[in-house]
């Protein structure tokens, strides 16, 4: 990837930011974002030969194959987070190694059909438990220990529609500057 800006490479589609006011529509625009993730996702990665998938979509970065397990296991987190902010007051969760699992057997060369179809009965349920969500329940919250931050579940839900589309957007990026189909 000669010459490719790699803080643009890295966020294809910038980072993060959060918005002033979480409107009824942002809420709902992001909550279709989640749902359609897997079909977006494998619509992009299905025809994939094992050669492309594993690719790194930037120079030093996780292979599309990666980025793919990467999805399944960060979201799976997001959700669980969710529970527990709903079930518990203020919990503090538990992180994890992002960089360390990816490195893992399973991550490096497990087929991605089984982790497709875990993200669409995932995405299923997310949205279907988001849409759900009354307005005291998007203002509880849980506790990152990295940052003793509280993250609301209203801004979960932007965050993790914004992270799905940017590991898309690495996706597409990626095809699109090798010319692949």
């Amino acid at each position: 990837m000669q010459e490719l800006d790699l803080e643009k490479l890295k966020y294809p589609i910038g980072k993060f930011i959060i918005p002033d006011h979480y409107s009824p529509e942002y809420l709902s625009e992001k909550i279709e974002e989640i749902e359609t993730f897997p079909k977006r996702l494998e619509k992009e990665v299905l025809h994939l030969t094992n050669e492309q998938l594993d690719t790194p979509y930037r120079p030093d970065g996780w292979t599309v194959r990666q980025v793919i397990h990467h999805c399944a296991e960060s979201h799976m987190n997001c959700y669980i987070r969710i529970k527990w902010a709903l079930t518990e007051d203020r919990p503090l969760i538990k992180a994890y190694d992002e960089v360390l699992w990816s490195e893992l057997n399973d991550n490096l060369k497990m087929p991605i059909q089984p982790t497709l179809d875990l993200l669409k009965g995932l995405h299923f349920r997310l949205a279907f438990i988001m849409k759900k969500l009354s307005e005291s329940d998007l203002e509880k919250v849980f506790i990152h220990p990295s940052d003793n931050s509280d993250n609301k579940i209203k801004k979960i839900i932007g965050t993790y529609a914004w992270h799905g589309n940017h590991h898309l957007a690495h996706i597409t990026t990626l095809k699109k500057y090798k010319n692949w189909k």
